[in-house]
């Protein structure tokens, strides 16, 4: 097959990819690379230029960096000190490099068109212009931010893979999709770890409320008082956004706990070889997240290196966590809110019976269900099933 993978983000170029969050660029990435290996040709579409064995089209980015220049900043600081020009001079961006998707595909040079969605949304209104089947993958819960909520629903007829059964919900019964398609990894990114050298539990990411971070600081704290001789440590590992406007979390509500006895935090950590060492010699990742999870790569992380898993039965988490690799807690509630309380003794309870889990298993449960091998070839299933129906 001829397949153009568009991930049109302005983040999507490796210029910025190290130095930002967006793991939808490596999954395209890698995605890209797999379906190369497997002899389809692949043309990735991106804003930026990107290091693939492939063909890489990219926009014309020079009058975006002529701005840049003219103001004295980069990507990031546009983001940060004018988000609505940085948005309006993406959004052009992203225009461009659609329309040189939907050129080739109706020229004929390619088969089909798969688009990556973020806050970026031109592509929906403009796909019936395509000759060739168009499917999207969206990377963030559908109903996440309000103009979300106000244009997915618009198109559920459109061709969807979604990356959980979760995800689905928030979006119209009658939307079409085409598969349910796992994240994966190569297997080779991350080794087992079957003796952790570390006396800790490990969290990962994001440090946002709807992460539940605080549900993890307070789980610690209550396993460490009910078990004097057997405490343990809580590291957390992630960007934090102090001093943006209106987010006061890392400072008021974590910030005042870490002590570096008890809680740590050990910075942004971002290669392969810091990840390995975090996660491989942790007990257990600890995933707290309270708002509907549309995947949560980290999870299968932690399994590549034979770590399990407690998380919170909060969207796709419970799609991940099994009996096998980890434990699954529930939340706790006081009418429609968290009881933050009783929502972290369950924490510490299953932190206590963590070590039941055999590590083996959780390398197992990695390699059974979320290589890139196996999600490249559910890419080939659902593409092949468009065209057939096309």
């Amino acid at each position: 097959m001829r397949i153009g993978l568009v991930v049109p983000h302005i983040f999507m170029q490796d210029s910025l990819l190290d130095s930002v969050i967006f793991s939808p660029g490596t999954l395209a990435k890698d995605l890209a690379q797999e379906l190369e290996s497997q002899e389809h040709s692949v043309t990735l579409f991106s804003p930026g230029s990107v290091l693939f064995s492939g063909k890489n089209v990219t926009a014309d980015l020079s009058y975006f960096e002529h701005e840049l220049k003219l103001r004295g900043d980069t990507y990031i600081d546009l983001l940060k000190k004018h988000p609505l020009t940085f948005i309006t001079l993406a959004r052009q961006v992203q225009s461009e490099l659609l329309a040189k998707a939907f050129v080739m595909a109706n020229n004929d040079e390619l088969d089909i068109v798969h688009i990556y969605t973020n806050e970026e949304d031109t592509a929906l209104p403009f796909s019936r212009l395509c000759s060739k089947p168009v499917v999207f993958t969206h990377h963030d819960p559908f109903n996440f931010l309000a103009n979300y909520r106000s244009l997915f629903p618009k198109y559920p007829h459109l061709n969807w893979l979604s990356i959980s059964k979760a995800q689905r919900k928030v979006m119209p019964t009658e939307t079409n999709w085409v598969k349910n398609i796992y994240h994966g990894l190569d297997t080779n990114r991350f080794t087992p770890n079957l003796n952790p050298q570390g006396n800790y539990i490990a969290y990962l990411g994001r440090i946002i409320e709807p992460k539940g971070v605080h549900l993890a600081v307070q789980a610690i704290k209550q396993f460490n008082q009910q078990n004097p001789t057997n405490t343990v440590k809580l590291k957390l590992a992630g960007k934090h956004y102090a001093g943006k406007t209106k987010n006061t979390y890392w400072e008021e509500q974590i910030l005042p706990q870490i002590d570096d006895e008890i809680i740590e935090y050990v910075g942004h950590i971002k290669t392969d070889t810091e990840i390995q060492d975090f996660l491989g010699n942790a007990k257990a990742l600890i995933v707290p997240s309270t708002f509907e999870e549309p995947f949560g790569m980290v999870m299968i992380e932690a399994l590549a290196c034979s770590t399990p898993i407690i998380g919170l039965d909060s969207g796709a988490i419970p799609e991940v966590i099994n009996a096998q690799n980890g434990i699954l807690v529930n939340k706790e509630f006081d009418g429609t809110t968290i009881n933050d309380a009783s929502t972290a003794a369950n924490l510490a309870q299953a932190i206590n019976k963590i070590i039941d889990i055999d590590r083996k298993a959780c390398r197992k449960s990695f390699e059974q269900h979320y290589t890139l091998r196996r999600m490249a070839q559910e890419h080939i299933e659902a593409y092949e099933q468009l065209l057939k129906n096309n």
